[in-house]
């Protein structure tokens, strides 16, 4: 399975982006996804993930009301939709895939399969 990820660059504070994440083979419907970033100085975190079937889906707190998670089994794409960005949340997102899990995942480990990754800059 290989990942792309796509649609960040340079916003002002309270703007918005839409990152995607483009997956090959057959089996991403059966995949648990998930977006992390990692800030420059910071430990990647986990921002948000969504299970296979799109039912479920977790936030971290400091996304909550602003980003949203969705997935097009069709496209084999899952979106990150970040609206009201805020300087902190610049950084470099990846989207990664569970072969293991169907479910939404929280750490880093439970994830198989990760994308380049694409800079989001939020200016204040």
């Amino acid at each position: 399975v290989q990942l792309q990820a796509s649609g960040g660059g340079l916003v002002q504070a309270g703007g918005s982006l839409r990152l995607s994440c483009a997956a090959s083979g057959r089996s991403f419907s059966t995949y648990g996804m998930g977006w992390f970033r990692q800030a420059p100085g910071k430990e990647r975190e986990l921002v948000a993930t969504i299970s296979a079937s799109g039912s479920t889906a977790y936030y971290t707190d400091s996304v909550k009301g602003r980003f949203t998670i969705s997935r097009d089994s069709a496209k084999n794409t899952v979106y990150l939709q970040m609206n009201s960005l805020k300087p902190e949340d610049t950084a470099v997102y990846s989207c990664a895939a569970s072969r293991k899990y169907s479910s939404i995942r929280f750490t880093p480990a439970d994830y198989d399969y990760w994308g380049q990754g694409t800079l989001v800059t939020v200016s204040s």
